[in-house]
């Protein structure tokens, strides 16, 4: 899939789900060992044409995310390359156990795909939103955790993925007419953060949905004369730990932004990986509360879980001025 301005603006409009399912389809004829599977979710999760265009090369699991995950470690142990997808709290912790034991202790080769991480289900409610997520996967060992900023992103994510050899979990998140970061092709590694904006002040980490949004707060920050770098911290487990290092260096505070609960996510990984190194390194997690919350518009509640780049900045402000 040919990246330019261009697809940028048509991917964008279709969202990460659309976008997957096309990713998949672009790959489909250079992996002979790939296995797409689906919890009853073909048209959610982008792959109705993939469906129709490889029938020997997709299953419906039906709705039955613990099945689904099984038999995609079975596939996995006779050498297939398996992707799988359905909703993010659906397939994280209804799937738990499945991915803990066939994922993370036999180390099989299966991509566990979440559709609709964060709040982006929107209406749908709490019984769809994805914000404990993070949590669950970054506890089961050998377990690589990802997540894209952009639609460019699950295009670059999708072909790494495709050639990783190990099992992973992808979080995608944001609804269609998502925000653009990358209208370019770009170097693009899993367990490699990227340096979006350097600034002087202050770091900003982000992932998902919250990398656009971290973006727009840099540029709010800047016309109050704080300088921001901001970093698409993509793949949360295991963490850029080299770039951390550099950021601890400049002793410069960090902020960390994600469209996940504030316990047990992004901020809480880097966190932990801050507090043994005893560096002083000021912190602020940047997230959803510990707390079910009211349904809506997609944007209107990252408004008010204070998620957009306005409410970002003005916390930052806060932290930096205390």
């Amino acid at each position: 899939m040919e990246i330019t301005s261009k697809s940028a603006r048509q991917w964008a409009r279709l969202g990460p789900r659309g976008v997957y399912g096309q990713a998949i389809l672009a790959i489909a004829d250079k992996h002979d060992d790939l296995m797409v599977m689906s919890a009853d979710l073909a048209s959610s999760s982008g792959l109705e044409r993939f469906r129709t265009t490889y029938p020997d090369k997709f299953l419906n699991a039906g709705i039955a995310e613990q099945n689904m995950i099984g038999v995609a470690a079975g596939l996995a142990k006779e050498g297939y390359n398996v992707f799988a997808s359905s909703f993010s709290p659906f397939i994280a912790m209804r799937a738990s156990e499945q991915i803990r034991m066939n994922l993370g202790y036999m180390e099989l080769n299966v991509k566990a795909v979440a559709i609709g991480g964060g709040i982006s289900m929107g209406f749908l409610g709490n019984s769809h939103f994805g914000i404990e997520d993070m949590a669950v996967m970054r506890a089961i060992p050998n377990l690589t955790v990802v997540s894209p900023a952009d639609c460019v992103e699950v295009v670059k994510l999708v072909e790494s993925a495709a050639s990783f050899k190990g099992p992973m979990y992808i979080r995608l998140t944001g609804t269609a007419n998502c925000p653009i970061v990358y209208t370019d092709d770009y170097q693009f590694e899993i367990g490699k953060s990227i340096l979006l904006r350097e600034g002087g002040d202050v770091t900003l980490i982000a992932c998902g949905s919250m990398v656009y949004q971290s973006l727009q707060a840099a540029e709010l920050l800047a016309e109050q004369g704080i300088s921001a770098s901001v970093i698409n911290m993509h793949t949360i487990k295991p963490l850029d730990e080299a770039r951390l290092q550099e950021i601890i260096a400049k002793g410069r505070p960090i902020i960390t932004v994600e469209e996940h609960s504030k316990i047990g996510g992004l901020g809480s990984a880097i966190a932990e990986y801050l507090s043994p190194l005893g560096s002083g390194i000021r912190h602020l997690s940047v997230a959803l509360p510990d707390a079910y919350i009211k349904t809506g518009d997609y944007d209107y509640m990252l408004g008010e879980q204070g998620l957009d780049a306005k409410s970002i900045a003005q916390k930052a402000v806060t932290f930096l001025t205390k």
